[in-house]
């Protein structure tokens, strides 16, 4: 039975239904992933149309339903995330965090847990701090949501906790060197990839202000996250898609440093 609540929520994305309406999924803070149907929102003087646009939060009111498309009625307390709005590769990170969180859970799944951690990595990538470091700590920490438990902790051989690590699909986690030779199939990744991957795993947001990585570094940790998510995961996302193109042509899009042409 259809009940008039209000829930704050976080905008995942819409699409058109007939010729003036949209289906708008929400991920709610009280009942979890809701599909909504919202009528007459392409009308100019809607005043919905703010409160459903890409990267938005808000206080949404309708009538939720159990099964089916709820209804959206109204909303309040509006806040725009207005650089992941402006901003193209900001806007992609955060589209992919938003699709992981969209094929993590079901519908109406209550997890408020994952709720402030999406919208907590939404600000921050809105208050100017890194994308790409964000969304490798999502992508991490939310393997778990996917059924995936790996350790991170220590070798899993000796129970070493310095030194130089690899990751073996074998034993579901971290080999230090002295134990690489029990597993020839070991990803062979970058030390620094996995150094910072073991950090990754188990941080908090708020002490990502003294992580400051080297373009190699982001490289080695993207390639060694997309290997672990091919394999455990199995999760294919346009977002996804759309970021590794970014790297081909991110160059083209930033400002040129009159200094370094001066060089």
């Amino acid at each position: 039975m259809a009940q008039v609540s209000e829930t704050k929520g976080l905008i995942l994305f819409s699409r058109d239904y007939k010729e003036k309406d949209k289906l708008i999924k929400i991920f709610t803070e009280s009942a979890g992933k809701v599909m909504f149907f919202a009528k007459g929102i392409h009308r100019p003087n809607n005043p919905l149309r703010p409160a459903i646009m890409p990267f938005t939060e808000a206080v949404y009111i309708g009538n939720l339903k159990e099964d089916g498309l709820s209804f959206l009625n109204s909303a309040k307390e509006v806040h725009p995330l207005r650089k992941l709005q402006e901003d193209i590769f900001l806007n992609a990170y955060g589209s992919y965090i938003l699709g992981l969180v969209d094929a993590a859970i079901d519908d109406h799944v209550y997890d408020p847990a994952l709720y402030s951690f999406t919208k907590q990595a939404l600000e921050l990538m809105d208050q100017g701090y890194d994308g790409e470091t964000i969304l490798n700590i999502f992508e991490l920490q939310i393997m778990q949501r996917f059924g995936v438990a790996l350790n991170w902790r220590a070798c899993s051989i000796c129970g070493k906790t310095t030194g130089a690590f690899d990751f073996s699909s074998k034993y579901s986690g971290i080999l230090c060197q002295d134990h690489w030779h029990m597993d020839e199939h070991r990803y062979h990744a970058d030390p620094r990839s996995i150094y910072f991957i073991r950090m990754f795993s188990t941080i908090s947001y708020d002490k990502i202000s003294s992580v400051n990585l080297k373009t190699e570094t982001k490289q080695a940790i993207r390639k060694t996250i997309d290997q672990l998510y091919e394999e455990y995961v199995g999760l294919h996302l346009k977002s996804k898609r759309f970021i590794d193109q970014m790297g081909e042509w991110q160059n083209m899009l930033k400002p040129v440093d009159p200094d370094n042409d001066l060089k």
